[in-house]
């Protein structure tokens, strides 16, 4: 049996984080001696790892949840793993294309900028015309202020990111 320091050091996790995992009920109560300290063992110790190979993988905690409901009940059919597996997946895959995106616009505006004094710098005029083409098209229309909420709304990453994707497009192409 572990106690909570050499549990948290086993699986790399901090002794809050184990202490929240029972909170939430994704970890059970563990043993405790007479002296009122947590005791772990093996059962637990894989579980506390799934979890946290669970949550590096970027699955909700709710997720996380119902695959530890199935993992429980290893008799159940794998289906409801795989779909929500999948959804996981279907995540990761716009995430990624959301940082490619990103990564293509400070590609561009970092080539564009000719290294001179900020009042010339490329990178600054970029995002000074972007937040303000963005406020004028909010302005003019309540249409484009819904579109604009919509894409800041559809990419959680980075909130500043929703103004470089509406302003790397042309006028007139909403996000």
């Amino acid at each position: 049996m572990l106690t909570i320091g050499t549990f948290g050091k086993k699986t790399g996790t901090k002794v809050q984080t184990n202490r929240y995992c029972e909170q939430i009920g994704l970890m059970p109560e563990p043993g405790r001696t007479e002296g009122g300290q947590r005791r772990y063992g093996n059962a637990k110790l894989d579980r506390l790892s799934f979890i946290r190979h669970a949550r590096q993988l970027g699955f909700s905690l709710e997720a996380i949840r119902k695959l530890l409901d199935l993992s429980d009940e290893p008799n159940r059919p794998c289906h409801e793993a795989d779909v929500i597996a999948r959804r996981q997946l279907k995540h990761v895959e716009q995430r990624i294309a959301r940082l490619e995106a990103l990564r293509t616009e400070l590609q561009r505006m970092v080539l564009e900028c000719s290294g001179g004094s900020a009042s010339e710098c490329r990178v600054l005029e970029v995002l000074r015309d972007c937040l303000t083409s963005a406020a004028e098209k909010a302005n003019s229309s309540p249409q484009n202020s819904t579109a604009i909420r919509a894409t800041h709304n559809m990419l959680p990453i980075w909130p500043s990111f929703w103004v470089l994707a509406f302003c790397s497009r042309p006028s007139g192409h909403g996000p």
